[in-house]
């Protein structure tokens, strides 16, 4: 599977090549939401979603059958940030279940700051 075309078409909001990626009883969990979605449901979640997405997969791990990502996602407007860790669990070829953890992107908390600890990553 390729993994950055997967991407490119979850951000471009393409459903039919999305439905491609995956097997027809595959699942995706978005853990911070507490939501099980089918595939179908993914896909109206992801392409329903207002606006134009862009991104950047920072990195890949794969083992065995699985693929793990880390993406930069964010509206074309740059009016937000986010990133996703996913885990994505392949069946001949093809994702059988997708966990991911969506987190926003912003500033660390006061209390950190307060203590002048850390540096900013870019």
């Amino acid at each position: 599977m390729n993994i950055q075309q997967f991407w490119s078409d979850v951000l471009a909001q393409r459903a039919d090549e999305i439905r491609e990626y995956f097997q027809a009883d595959a699942y995706v969990n978005w853990h911070c939401s507490n939501e099980h979605f089918t595939v179908e449901e993914f896909i109206r979640a992801n392409c329903d979603y207002p606006g134009d997405w862009d991104g950047e997969v920072e990195k890949i791990v794969t083992t065995g059958d699985m693929i793990i990502t880390a993406t930069q996602v964010y509206p074309k407007d740059c009016s937000a940030s986010f990133h996703v860790t996913s885990f994505i669990k392949l069946k001949d070829g093809k994702i059988a279940a997708m966990d991911e953890y969506w987190a926003d992107d912003g500033e660390a908390p006061k209390w950190r700051q307060d203590m002048k600890i850390g540096r900013k990553i870019k």
